[in-house]
């Protein structure tokens, strides 16, 4: 089945880059392009494409204006095309709220030497995009804490961790998520509480740069001190490590101050299933060491990455969860796990933070 894509961009450039890269898949035909959002509504209504290509930045109606109304009054997966910025990231996010699917990074120029690449992962983001169930995507409910309660929370926690002794990580959450998965982390990881007694380790499939941004949305919404991993953070209870965008996040044993302790180590080793950071290398990395304290968790996301892994995790006592279909924007990475048995619980994304409170109290 041909994909029907829409490109909706003020730049003339940008227009016929995308346009010239999805024309290079046979999967994939363009059916229209649109110089802002008003002439995209126009057009979608008109040419009812599978999915829409949205310029966050843009005059007459800006991006997020745009996808309000598509999502309101015509809903079809969308993929934000976004610059690199504080400003673009900030509104990239905040679009992932509003029902986007997946943001793609604006090519540079065809003479990039990354071009073939990012070429490769346009084209596979709008093939998985077309797949993506828009029910689940409405917009998200404000259930967080409020800001001020949060950062009071973190204040108390902070206090408490600098009386107390070095002690063991009791458990290890270690999330793997890719398409539909921002929005799925905002929604889990706000729902944890500040003294919840575990580490908590993340792998988002996302392009360089954005990860940073994410970290910063997910700290200001939970009560847990949520940072972008860097080479050498020690792994901690009440701290989220997020791999950043085109590294691999493993978790290393050193010595460190004479104990023995478990800190980050990035790499730029090969892609794995397409994938940099990769949830497998994650999870390989921290199944002989933490063993049964593991709960690994598998969000929405196409492919297969974290299988391999959590076939490790699950041989060293730890625990499987896959998130159920009912809740999943795409279904491939949990879809997976059922497939080869490995879960011990498959559960919708609301009941996620319930269930796993109860496990490691």
């Amino acid at each position: 089945m041909t994909i029907r894509a829409l490109i909706v961009d003020d730049s003339a450039l940008i227009r016929k880059l995308l346009s010239d890269i999805l024309s290079e898949d046979p999967d994939i035909r363009i059916i229209g392009t649109a110089v802002n959002g008003r002439d995209g509504l126009e057009k979608i209504e008109k040419l009812t494409p599978d999915v829409v290509l949205l310029d966050n930045v843009m005059p007459v109606l800006d991006g997020l204006k745009t996808l309000a109304l598509i999502m309101k009054e015509c809903p079809v997966p969308v993929v934000m095309v976004s610059a690199l910025g504080e400003k673009a990231e900030e509104i990239t996010f905040t679009a992932f709220e509003y029902g986007a699917v997946d943001v793609i990074q604006k090519p540079e120029g065809i003479l990039s030497q990354s071009m073939p690449e990012m070429a490769g992962e346009i084209c596979r983001k709008v093939r998985t995009a077309a797949k993506a169930n828009l029910e689940n995507l409405e917009c998200m409910r404000n259930r967080e804490l409020e800001k001020s309660e949060i950062n009071e929370k973190k204040e108390r926690k902070e206090e408490r961790k600098s009386l107390e002794k070095i002690v063991s990580i009791r458990n290890v959450l270690a999330i793997g998520a890719s398409t539909g998965g921002p929005r799925a982390l905002e929604k889990l990881i706000s729902s944890f509480p500040a003294d919840i007694p575990a580490a908590v380790l993340v792998v988002q499939h996302m392009p360089a740069g954005f990860t940073a941004s994410l970290s910063k949305r997910l700290d200001s919404k939970s009560a847990l001190r949520v940072k972008e991993a860097q080479e050498g953070d020690t792994v901690e209870e009440g701290t989220v490590l997020l791999a950043p965008g085109n590294y691999h996040m493993e978790i290393v044993q050193k010595i460190v101050d004479y104990h023995k302790k478990e800190v980050v180590h990035l790499s730029c080793s090969p892609k794995e299933l397409g994938s940099r950071p990769s949830v497998n290398i994650l999870f390989r990395s921290i199944a002989p060491i933490y063993g049964p304290k593991v709960i690994s968790l598998i969000l929405t996301g196409m492919n297969c990455d974290g299988a391999d892994g959590a076939e490790e995790i699950k041989k060293m006592g730890g625990k499987i969860i896959a998130e159920a279909r009912s809740s999943c924007v795409i279904y491939g990475m949990p879809g997976e796990i059922m497939r080869r048995k490995l879960a011990d619980f498959v559960l919708p994304l609301d009941e996620m933070a319930e269930k796993i409170i109860k496990i490691i109290d």
